[in-house]
């Protein structure tokens, strides 16, 4: 697409509009930092929910996705499942949706997510994507359970390009409901990241949809942390539909599941313990969805691998 034309930030500020105009009935708290930024609680001190996380995960995605609540009845345990897709797919989930944006200062720490991204093009990913957005304000998704410091505002400012009260911030963390649906949204994400990593090339994939379980969250930031990424890694599915060859299309779907990591078989949690936190010490390959579905639409053949894993599912979500 034409720099601007996806209107990422504009629309999700359309989607941020409409939150605000429902904070009572979303349960969120909506405030001014001292700069002036919109400050939007999605689940920290408010109490958030449901609702609340399927509107931050599409304010992630710039509006250039649709993503909603099903029950599952194979999943006997975890039924209730997000649903993600975008005819837009690259776009909305690494343009925008990936959580990419490194944000520290003095103690407080953040990763970045949302069509802010594709303004500030400071991450090395937006050396494979071309697009930038234009917009008059900038919408930021962050995973934590406390507002920005006013560092970081600036910051966050300075890279956009835009006045610090033209910027949003919508948190919530880990432990929250809505900060679990937002996360389990990413599935489809995951799979693009790591389509990415596989060097095929993103501007064969035209389309994409992709499900996970949501798990119940949990008080403690481990096992909240554990649980929503298990959910992809071991519930998630995904099917994206792809240009070119037959025998690329296969290979893609080969190499896309969680299986295919020599760390798999783990409830994350335990994972990341044994690695002592260290997040870059984990196989990158596991950050992906248990099953893949791949369509080569010019050739009309469709490949398969990987599986969910039910039980593993219940011994990690409880």
């Amino acid at each position: 697409m034409k720099d601007g034309s996806a209107f990422l930030n504009d629309n999700a500020q359309r989607i941020i509009d409409g939150m605000i105009g429902n904070a009572e009935r979303l349960r969120i708290a909506v405030a001014r930092g001292p700069l002036g930024e919109c400050l939007i609680d999605a689940g920290a001190k408010a109490a958030g929910g449901v609702e609340a996380g399927l509107h931050m995960a599409e304010a992630a995605m710039g509006g250039l996705g649709s993503v909603s609540v099903c029950m599952d009845r194979a999943s006997r345990k975890w039924p209730l499942t997000v649903e993600v897709r975008s005819s837009q797919p690259v776009l909305a989930c690494l343009g925008s949706q990936y959580a990419g944006w490194n944000l520290s200062s003095q103690g407080y720490f953040a990763m970045g997510s949302g069509p802010a991204r594709a303004l500030a093009r400071v991450e090395p990913l937006f050396e494979a994507l071309s697009y930038r957005d234009t917009a008059s304000s900038a919408v930021l998704v962050l995973e934590t359970a406390e507002p920005p410091p006013q560092a970081i505002v600036e910051k966050v400012g300075k890279a956009t390009g835009l006045p610090t009260e033209k910027l949003t911030f919508l948190y919530a963390p880990t432990q929250s409901v809505a900060g679990s649906v937002q996360i389990v949204a990413r599935a489809l994400e995951v799979a693009l990241h790591k389509t990415n990593d596989l060097k095929f090339p993103l501007e064969n994939v035209v389309d994409g949809i992709g499900t996970a379980p949501i798990p119940a969250p949990h008080p403690d930031f481990l096992t909240a942390m554990g649980r929503t990424n298990d959910a992809i890694i071991y519930g998630g599915s995904v099917q994206l539909f792809v240009k070119g060859s037959s025998k690329d299309a296969r290979e893609l779907a080969e190499q896309l599941p969680s299986r295919a990591s020599r760390d798999h078989g783990h409830p994350f949690a335990e994972v990341f313990k044994r690695f002592k936190g260290d997040f870059y010490a984990i196989d990158p390959l596991l950050f992906s969805p248990a099953e893949v579905i791949v369509t080569a639409i010019e050739t009309g053949d469709t490949f398969r691998a990987g599986e969910r894993d039910l039980q593993m599912l219940e011994r990690s979500l409880g």
